[in-house]
């Protein structure tokens, strides 16, 4: 089953109340003690976040803001190309700083005025169903470190660069912010896990890894792709399928690599009748239905 953070490093809090993320040896940082006790730092602010107040601030280093000051002005540059027009108009609406890591308080300020969108601090795995459930209410769960400064286009989990480059921009669009509403509603609707899983995937293949036909090329929307340096770059020579509900719905994907497949719209509006009209009234009976006709083809 999807679940956004379920490529997060596992977060412990030990019986001295300390917190810890455990990085895989694989990881970028894993043999840098002082990245490690940085994440450590920044993920015991989301632990101890109280629901309704400020957000706490992450005192980021200045090698830290020079990774996502190297990221922003690489990927700003590739959005010009491959971002759809509706995303680079939100983007501009928003504007994000590019020389320094913003805090989510203050994306979440910059946000609200335009979409009604705030940020929720997240140390690590959200529950699939409160990850999803809180978009109905114009809530989305970021995370705040940002990736090892020795790979700084490159990492192996959503950090805050993905958090907010990809979704904050997005979320930034009045028609891209009401999809994400229309999937938490969905999510809050159904009751059977199945259901959920099938609702995740079409969000998968669309707000995360969407893209569609704009001003006569294809063009990317999703924040997966819009947030990586090099999946951006590859995205085209996929598997390119049509905007299929059922397909994207039982179709197997694997996180730890570019998408192969992708699931392209005609246009905003198609994204918006085909995948909107779906969340928008969707229950567990025809979520079902839908996955029995999958299971058939």
């Amino acid at each position: 089953m999807f679940e956004e953070a379920q490529y997060f490093a596992p977060v412990a809090t030990n019986d001295d109340g300390t917190v810890e993320v455990r990085l895989a040896a694989s990881h970028p940082g894993f043999a840098d003690p002082v990245y490690r006790a940085r994440r450590n730092a920044i993920a015991a602010l989301a632990v101890g976040y109280v629901p309704g107040t400020p957000i706490p601030t992450a005192e980021y280093t200045e090698q830290e803001h020079e990774v996502w000051a190297i990221v922003s002005r690489e990927l700003a540059l590739k959005h010009r190309k491959y971002a759809t027009a509706e995303y680079q108009r939100a983007a501009a609406r928003l504007g994000l700083p590019g020389d320094r890591i913003p805090q989510l308080q203050e994306v979440g300020d910059l946000l609200e005025p335009l979409t009604g969108f705030r940020y929720i601090p997240a140390a690590g795995l959200v529950p699939l169903r409160d990850f999803y459930g809180v978009l109905a209410d114009g809530l989305f769960h970021s995370t705040q470190y940002i990736r090892h400064h020795s790979t700084p286009l490159y990492t192996p989990e959503p950090d805050v660069i993905h958090e907010v480059i990809g979704h904050a921009n997005a979320l930034a669009s009045d028609r891209y912010a009401a999809l994400y509403r229309l999937a938490g509603q969905a999510a809050r609707r159904v009751e059977s896990d199945e259901a959920l899983e099938f609702i995740s995937k079409v969000f998968w293949f669309t707000l995360e890894f969407g893209v569609m036909t704009d001003e006569g090329e294809l063009r990317a929307y999703g924040a997966g792709i819009l947030s990586s340096y090099g999946e951006i770059e590859e995205f085209r020579g996929m598997d390119i399928r049509p905007l299929d509900l059922v397909a994207m719905g039982t179709t197997h994907y694997d996180i730890t690599k570019y998408q192969d497949v992708l699931f392209r719209a005609d246009s905003p509006a198609h994204l918006e009748d085909v995948v909107g009209g779906f969340w928008e009234s969707c229950d567990d009976e025809a979520v079902l239905r839908l996955i029995a006709e999958g299971r058939q083809g």
